[in-house]
């Protein structure tokens, strides 16, 4: 079994790789001091199993997790954290077990023989209430075969293109597999729908102008192009640009 262990703290993550020595029938295949590291180096080196703490720089055990969960073959997912208090949000990304430090040397062996069995037909992934995920602070896409994270706050806007959405950010594009709906859900506080496949940043918005046409556009910051705005959103849209 591949294990990588993924702490923001050395000490943290060499003590975990002596218990993990003493468990037997595995292979620390990596480390990683964050979350932004630790996905990019599950996309390299793909471990069966990523011991995952939850405070740590950069994007937390959480997010990370979030964004593993939508890996082509995802990893089994240990959190270990000195704080219990995530444990409902961490099963609720499908962790399929939760270790709080010190960890212990029978509790880390369980937890492997449970992510063993993990996506197999007897098993079910555990579950929880814990409601709505917390937002995510960036968008994970892939470029020709790398893996490439968007912080959320450089987006200027999202455009739905078939079952792909383009992402339009201050260094470029990218697609992503997500719908735009689920987005707007998410990310709510940050953009605003003004088309049917269109939201855009919020802080971005510098104001609306009529086309030759009589059609409406947005003009945003840092965008070339101006993008139409629907019928339909126009008067929402109108009071947001008033309250700029």
């Amino acid at each position: 079994m591949k294990v990588l262990i993924v702490d923001d703290e050395p000490l943290a993550r060499e003590r975990l790789a002596a218990l993990l020595r003493d468990c037997g029938n595995v292979e620390i295949v990596g480390e990683a001091g964050d979350g932004r590291a630790a996905l990019e180096t599950t996309a390299r080196l793909h471990p069966d199993v990523v011991l995952l703490d939850i405070r740590m720089p950069l994007m937390d055990g959480l997010e990370t997790a979030r964004h593993l969960a939508g890996f082509d073959k995802p990893p089994a997912l240990v959190f270990c954290t000195a704080y219990d208090e995530h444990a409902l949000a961490a099963f609720d990304t499908g962790a399929v077990d939760y270790l709080v430090k010190p960890v212990r040397l029978d509790r880390l062996c369980i937890a492997l023989e449970r992510a063993r069995r993990f996506g197999s037909e007897d098993v079910t992934r555990l579950e929880s209430a814990a409601g709505k995920p917390a937002r995510r602070s960036h968008l994970c896409a892939r470029v020709r075969g790398n893996l490439v994270l968007v912080p959320v706050a450089d987006i200027r806007y999202l455009l739905a293109e078939d079952k792909y959405v383009v992402v339009h950010h201050g260094k470029g594009e990218v697609l992503i597999e997500e719908s735009l709906k689920a987005l707007e859900d998410e990310f709510d506080a940050r953009f605003v729908r003004i088309h049917r496949n269109c939201l855009v940043a919020r802080d971005r918005l510098l104001g609306l102008v009529r086309a030759a046409d009589g059609s409406i556009h947005a003009q945003l910051e840092g965008a070339a192009a101006t993008l139409e705005v629907s019928r339909r959103n126009l008067p929402m849209l109108r009071k947001l640009v008033r309250s700029l």
